[in-house]
């Protein structure tokens, strides 16, 4: 895209000076854009089947067969709205491992909801969890819900984009006095990203490679 991006500029200036109308042009290249978008989508092929995979990642590994076939194997396994990250290892193995859950870069919102003061950690059994785009901070919002997940003895899991004020005042007491075990923090990602997570993306294939392979 940069290679072209240059190309249509350094053409295009020369073009200009030589007397070319910018608007011509760029009507111009609006249509060369969608002519070329539409013939590249005529030519697409849907990539369907595992050995597909496993042939256009070797491709991109610099004819790498075997972790090609090895991110083909991490596909099948988390599926299409799974994830896949690359790490650099600290030996000289490429590995997978598979990461059953949801893991995000966030951590709970209060200190009062940690339940391992060993590891400081908050965890949470079976619980109900609470997905919202907006911002909480008042407790009438939280109210209907902490009733109902009370009368069932289940701990609350929030995500939101942010709990504070009353409702993260009303939550912290009632964990510190029993009444509900609950734990809140922010939601992961901006934008199209911070979305509710479908059921196939709860599991992760993280692939753990020498850095030698990843340059």
């Amino acid at each position: 895209a940069t290679v072209l991006a240059q190309a249509i500029y350094t053409i295009g200036s020369k073009n200009v000076a030589a007397g070319a109308n910018p608007m011509d042009l760029k009507r111009g290249v609006d249509k060369a854009v969608t002519a070329v978008v539409a013939s590249l989508k005529s030519q697409s092929k849907a990539i369907e089947t595992s050995q597909q995979i496993a042939q256009v990642a070797t491709i991109s590994a610099n004819s790498d067969s075997t972790i090609g076939t090895m991110i083909a194997d991490a596909m099948d396994k988390v599926g299409r709205e799974g994830v896949i990250t690359v790490e650099e290892a600290r030996g000289t193995e490429t590995e997978v491992k598979t990461v059953e859950g949801m893991q995000f870069d966030r951590g709970y919102l209060s200190p009062y909801f940690v339940t391992n003061t060993e590891k400081m950690e908050a965890e949470l059994e079976r619980p109900f969890i609470l997905i919202s785009e907006k911002k909480v901070s008042s407790m009438k919002e939280l109210l209907p819900v902490l009733e109902g997940v009370a009368q069932t003895g289940r701990p609350l899991l929030i995500i939101a984009e942010d709990v504070d004020g009353e409702a993260l005042a009303t939550l912290v007491v009632n964990k510190i006095r029993g009444a509900l075990k609950v734990a809140a923090v922010k939601a992961p990602g901006f934008g199209d990203r911070r979305r509710s997570p479908k059921p196939g993306a709860l599991t992760a294939q993280v692939l753990r490679m020498p850095r030698m392979l990843l340059t």
